[in-house]
């Protein structure tokens, strides 16, 4: 066990123990201090006490911190492409179809299986060895995703998630020519009130959504917008885009289906057809390193199955221009 000791000054006599314990550099959360005073693995001047006690001037505060218990999940070698670490964190650039955290009936192949093979300095999260996962991207979206690898990191991460601090960028390719060049969609999102695996701008119990987009090359039977959000609701992109008549390509939970099937030209058709996962790539990311205050940011060009689409659209846009030319 690692132990602490602290001997109380006159500055800090009234503190509550547990929010004592919080303000030193002893990586645990108020909660996990709790627990740890609740087992007896807190004492102060060789004493057993309770969370709320509060200190003396001269007080000593002793800590027995447990060492990290090994995940139940098991690691995997599955590749991965890594942006940025260090002993504190590190970046990855997740590639579409990978499940970020396991789940029942999905133990393997998982982004969590892949970290806890490749760090081999994790420090726990919650006292367990494992990576800290601050941020989620959906199955079928690609992308930038930030992990803890300790405690420290993670709730410092965290923290900025919560206060928006962190700002996310993303590439979409969308059904549609948009109009307009830019626009914000404010609408609240929750569980659609049907359908419980979709999200729904139209739930009675929508929490806040806000969703900037700009266009960034327009191919007549669909647009690349650049996509920042405010918030980070569950499937908010994606369902603010659909309710403004622009699902993203392949989502098929959301609408994409249907405009597809409907093209006329079977080229462009089959084109569109081979996305098979919503063309949403997390492209850009910037935070304030949690230890070291220090603001880093990373991009991640676009993958291969958006990247050809996009030139497709492109050629496939221009040959049409040539031809309606050619016809006046």
């Amino acid at each position: 066990m690692n132990q602490y000791k602290f001997i109380v000054n006159c500055y800090e006599s009234g503190l509550r123990l547990d929010i004592f314990l919080s303000r030193k550099d002893v990586s645990l959360s108020r909660s996990q201090i709790k627990k740890a005073v609740d087992e007896g693995l807190v004492r102060v001047n060789d004493l057993k006490i309770k969370a709320g006690y509060k200190l003396r001037n001269g007080d000593c505060v002793q800590l027995c911190k447990r060492p990290a218990t090994a995940c139940h999940v098991l690691p995997q070698e599955i590749p991965l492409t890594v942006v940025y670490e260090d002993s504190s964190l590190l970046v990855v650039d997740k590639p579409a179809g990978m499940v970020v955290h396991p789940a029942p009936g999905h133990s393997q192949d998982t982004m969590v299986n892949a970290l806890l093979s490749h760090c081999k300095d994790l420090s726990g999260i919650g006292g367990v060895l494992r990576p800290g996962i601050v941020h989620r991207l959906d199955k079928g979206t690609s992308g930038l995703l930030i992990v803890a690898k300790s405690d420290e990191a993670h709730r410092g991460l965290a923290a900025q998630f919560k206060k928006h601090q962190v700002r996310k960028s993303y590439k979409v390719l969308v059904c549609g020519n948009v109009n307009g060049d830019q626009g914000m969609i404010d609408a609240p999102v929750g569980r659609h009130p049907l359908d419980r695996k979709r999200m729904s701008t139209k739930s009675k119990k929508g929490k806040e959504a806000v969703t900037h987009w700009r266009v960034s090359e327009r191919y007549r039977m669909a647009t690349l917008l650049d996509v920042d959000t405010e918030t980070g609701r569950t499937h908010q992109i994606r369902v603010h885009l659909n309710s403004m008549g622009h699902p993203a390509v392949g989502d098929n939970v959301y609408g994409t289906s249907r405009r597809v099937s409907s093209i006329g030209d079977p080229l462009l058709r089959a084109a569109m057809g081979k996305i098979t996962r919503q063309a949403l790539h997390a492209s850009r990311i910037t935070f304030s390193h949690p230890l070291i205050n220090k603001e880093l940011t990373f991009s991640s060009s676009l993958p291969d199955d958006m990247a050809m689409l996009c030139d497709f659209l492109r050629g496939y846009a221009l040959q049409s221009q040539r031809v309606r030319i050619t016809a006046v």
